[in-house]
């Protein structure tokens, strides 16, 4: 045991310096912006410039959209191929593997092309309607994680006894959506949530192609154009994504708590 314990701690040693060595390194690379003196200048820089605030708001804004459509989507999906079709599950769970599969240069291509100047609906005409186009694209590319996270959270409770019993009771299908299965999933759909915030402020290519201003294309332009600056934006946007995975292990742990 004692040898297992000792080999654990080193295998975990190893991935912890492979992980945050580099990182290290772009840290002390962000601080070097005032010559021969470290400095936050590269950092305050960053948060004064204008299109930092506009990118993240916008796509902080759009994230939260993703997630409503997303949820609003997949949980009655899940649930009733969880309780009317379970021999449709093997199907299901393929499907939405397909956006790991074909790539996202793919899938706007083949927006652009359906929703195009040209198709019989233009979205891409009018700035609400490259929004909402780049709102579904997102959820499409986030449909793997959030299904799964609702899926693991249906498994971990009784859905046909407490659909059942609801319905004993005379509850109607979305008393017991509201009632029973949605407490029941919270923090399955918090961590599905974060995830998709996550995919949201750092995607690129349907941001890029579309022509809207997301978080993504403002990181690979600044990064194309400055030295200092990209690395404390890339600091940032990578303590953002690591205060997500806090926040969903704080929600989780205290989910288990109850």
């Amino acid at each position: 045991m004692k040898g297992g314990t000792l080999w654990r701690r080193i295998v975990l040693g190893v991935m912890g310096l492979y992980l945050f060595v580099p990182l290290l390194g772009v840290a002390e690379f962000s601080l070097r912006m005032r010559r021969g003196v470290y400095s936050f200048d590269a950092f305050a820089a960053v948060f004064a410039d204008g299109r930092f605030r506009e990118t993240f708001l916008y796509s902080s804004a759009l994230a939260v959209v993703t997630v409503v459509i997303g949820m609003v989507l997949i949980v009655p999906a899940a649930y009733a191929v969880r309780l009317y079709a379970p021999r449709l599950r093997a199907m299901v769970e393929f499907v939405t593997l397909l956006p790991l599969v074909v790539p996202a240069i793919v899938i706007v291509f083949g927006y652009m092309r359906l929703f195009g100047s040209q198709s019989w609906l233009p979205l891409t005409d009018t700035e609400i309607g490259s929004d909402a186009l780049l709102a579904f694209g997102y959820v499409i590319l986030a449909l793997p994680y959030l299904y799964r996270s609702v899926d693991a959270g249906l498994t971990s409770m009784d859905v046909r006894n407490l659909t059942e019993a609801a319905e004993s009771l005379g509850a109607r299908p979305w008393t017991i959506m509201l009632r029973v299965v949605l407490p029941n999933i919270r923090t399955a759909l918090l961590s599905g949530a974060f995830l998709t915030a996550a995919i949201v402020l750092g995607e690129f290519t349907f941001a890029s192609l579309l022509n809207r201003p997301g978080f993504g294309p403002y990181m690979q332009l600044l990064g194309a154009n400055r030295a200092y600056e990209p690395a404390a934006l890339s600091l940032v946007a990578f303590a953002l994504t690591w205060g997500l995975m806090v926040l969903i292990g704080a929600f989780s742990g205290r989910r288990t708590g109850a």
